[in-house]
């Protein structure tokens, strides 16, 4: 079939594609194409690679695990089925009206469609009738190894077409050596099994008027459609015969032909003015009047034909004997460029087309042809022109037709440009709508960005217990006034990427961080009991990772201080430029003192937290009373480790690098209890804006500026954080 001719289309390989995504799923056709190394889609038109078909079959193969001749068939049959749904169904059933018609006009309707696909290489087919019903299909072509794709097609077509199931066997396979290329010649043993439909089929079986099977296939020529005899009355009999045939019963048709040709030589050249009639020497007894004009030396009668032609399709030796056994398909000849004048040789040889006669009685071989041309551009490149083609020859037509058809597939194949430059666009679009939605939902809670996007309120809502924790790094004031601003933005980067990471492990929301402030929250904006455990673990995973971020000053790890409180707040979003989550409430102020009333290394809890976390597993110490400013007299702990839980856990480090099993006792040394100015000053600079400078290429010396003024808001004599800054943060 045509597969194997458009194989060098786009059109094939879309097909290719459409199968395995309608049979195996989009999964299985992306990693077909990945192990092929080609791409997602085709252009319907467009000339690919045969190597592209071939290592796509090959790769599904491998895929699926299935052998090739079954691919292969499958893949003709449903070739068969796409070609259907993409409007070639009229064409395929109007080819011949039984299995052996459709057969012998195949190489018709190649040359047809290489009138479009001009690029198109199609294989030949040639078939014989044996005396038992059966056939031979001869299949050459010079693709080797996708002959299984015939049975597939042909199998679907008859089943379609005639109602018939067939079974195609190869008996012969052989490389043609006499034949030009060196084609693949696969010949198939092709059985006919005709079906009946299930009522007809009844009646069939019990009716004991019906024909037996042959007689009824006799009946109906052999059609494959057979249908049971009914019993007529006489009169209706007499009836239809005497209606039929006008009073004679007609059995067959003979042809009549005259004693003598009512036509006279001159008349018959320029009737027929592309024909030519040759002998068993090849040797030219007759040509048209246009042929001789546009190959002269074919007016000295005598001459070989194979001297100033080749046959291009079929690919067959120059011979009387090739070219009987190739009788029923459409010939193409070419000019030898070596015969024409020399002011000729800078045009486009001339092709041919036609069928070959053969005429037993003056053993001689009438090939009636047309000139082969595609286009307008065509027709004026061989200095030829319409006049030159006869009033009754369709040649005419065809020229004009494709001219518009050629237009019609250019349009479609930009339409189709289009379309795919759409779809690439699309696809980068949607890719680039995740990272905004990636970015989004890293400064938003998800379900409250969601409803930004699509212009909703968001309601501020009220959480009745959450836990907080706040975070700064001590003696942050001091590394700055000893430090390039370059070597902070780098501290802060390592230690919050650090702290970025622990938030997923334990799925506590990250609020804001402002300077070296690090604030985040459990409970909120999806309430969950468990929210004092996760900062709690969180809040251990916060010192073990610190250990390794490098204070630039002294050369050691940094240290920081952690406070937790436990209590109700309010939440939304403020602002409609740069939105931003927002917690209000006295807890975050709380929390704020835990952490500014902390200890280096230490995880300070208020009583509240600790009455969440003291049947939790946890080991606490109690650090007693001490005066909170704006609170007065607070009881206070520190949270020491989880008992049930190895550090590897805390950290959420990969299973592969675990330890042996040994649970990890992390402790924290007992050191002088000190109270260390807040760093909640509203000069600093935010992480997340550091690391949006970094994606911007924001060069040292800005980012130098940039901390050099936002340091000199530092006010390292205030003891605490702004209670009225802390009591409302975002």
């Amino acid at each position: 079939m045509f597969v194997c001719s458009l194989l060098q289309y786009g059109f094939i390989n879309t097909c290719l594609k459409s199968l395995v995504v309608e049979k195996y799923g989009e999964e299985t056709w992306e990693k077909l194409r990945l192990q092929a190394g080609v791409q997602d889609s085709f252009l319907t038109f467009e000339v690919y690679k045969d190597e592209i078909t071939m290592q796509l079959v090959d790769k599904a193969c491998k895929v699926l695990g299935v052998p090739a001749d079954i691919v292969l068939r499958e893949f003709g049959e449903y070739f068969f089925e796409f070609c259907k749904r993409s409007g070639y169904d009229h064409m395929l059933r109007t080819l011949g009206g039984n299995l052996y018609e459709f057969i012998e006009n195949l190489d018709a309707l190649h040359s047809y469609l290489s009138l479009s696909y001009q690029e198109m290489n199609a294989p030949s087919f040639r078939v014989e009738k044996n005396e038992d019903g059966s056939m031979h299909l001869h299949y050459y072509s010079d693709r080797r190894g996708l002959c299984h794709i015939v049975p597939g097609i042909i199998g679907a077509a008859a089943l379609d077409f005639f109602n018939i199931e067939i079974s195609m066997k190869i008996v012969n396979q052989t490389e043609e050596e006499e034949r030009t290329g060196k084609k693949e010649h696969i010949v198939f043993l092709v059985t006919q099994t005709p079906l009946f439909p299930c009522k007809e089929r009844k009646e069939f079986s019990s009716s004991s008027q019906c024909l037996d099977l042959e007689k009824v296939k006799n009946a109906n020529g052999d059609r494959g459609n057979s249908v049971c005899p009914v019993k007529k009355s006489h009169w209706k009999t007499l009836r239809g015969i005497i209606t039929l045939g006008r009073g004679k019963l007609l059995r067959g048709f003979d042809p009549v032909y005259p004693k003598s040709l009512w036509i006279d030589t001159k008349t018959f050249c320029n009737g027929l003015p592309f024909h030519m009639v040759f002998d068993k020497e090849l040797k030219v007894k007759q040509a048209g009047v246009s042929i001789q004009k546009i190959v002269p030396g074919i007016q000295t009668m005598g001459i070989c034909l194979d001297q100033y032609f080749r046959i291009i399709h079929p690919e067959v030796p120059f011979t009387i004997s090739s070219i009987q056994k190739f009788i029923n398909s459409q010939f193409v000849f070419q000019t030898r460029r070596e015969m024409m004048p020399e002011s000729w040789k800078e045009r486009p040889m001339l092709e041919l087309r036609g069928q070959m006669m053969w005429m037993e009685s003056l053993q001689c071989m009438l090939y009636l042809c047309s000139p082969l041309l595609r286009t307008l551009h065509e027709l004026e490149e061989r200095q030829m022109h319409i006049a030159d083609i006869a009033p009754h020859d369709v040649t005419r037509d065809l020229i004009l037709l494709n001219q518009q058809r050629l237009a019609e597939m250019e349009l479609s194949n930009q339409l189709e440009r289009k379309k795919e430059e759409l779809r690439i666009l699309s696809k980068h679009l949607e890719e680039e709508k995740k990272k905004t939605e990636a970015l989004l939902y890293a400064m938003l809670p998800q379900h409250v960005a969601n409803q930004l996007k699509e212009g909703k309120r968001v309601e501020a809502g009220e959480f009745k217990e959450c836990t907080i924790l706040f975070s700064d790094v001590v003696t942050f004031t001091n590394i700055c006034a000893q430090c390039e601003p370059i070597q902070i933005v780098l501290m802060l980067n390592s230690m919050y990427l650090r702290f970025d990471r622990l938030t997923t492990v334990h799925d506590v929301y990250k609020v804001e961080t402002i300077g070296d402030a690090y604030m985040v929250v459990g409970g909120v904006p999806v309430p969950v009991p468990t929210h004092a455990e996760r900062v709690a673990n969180f809040a251990l995973g916060m010192i073990m990772a610190a250990k390794g971020v490098q204070n630039p000053v002294s050369g050691n790890p940094i240290q920081i201080r952690v406070g937790i409180h436990t209590g109700p707040v309010l939440a939304g979003v403020v602002g409609e430029k740069m939105p931003r989550y927002c917690l209000f409430g006295d807890t975050v102020n709380i929390a704020s003192r835990m952490e500014s009333h902390g200890v280096p290394s230490k995880i300070h809890l208020s009583s509240s937290a600790y009455q969440c976390l003291k049947y939790k597993n946890f080991e606490i110490t109690e650090r007693g009373e001490i005066e909170v400013k704006g609170k007065g007299k607070m009881h206070t702990y520190f949270l020491i480790r989880n008992k049930s839980a190895t550090e590897n856990e805390i950290m959420g480090r990969p299973m592969k690098d675990l330890d042996s099993g040994n649970e990890s006792v992390q402790s924290f040394p007992e050191g002088k209890t000190e109270t260390i100015p807040s760093s909640h000053q509203p000069g600093r600079v935010n992480s997340t804006h550091i690391f949006l400078l970094e994606q911007m290429n924001v060069n040292a010396i800005q980012l130098n500026v940039l901390l050099c003024s936002s340091s000199s808001y530092s006010d390292s004599t205030k003891e605490g954080p702004d209670p009225n800054y802390c009591n409302e943060v975002c």
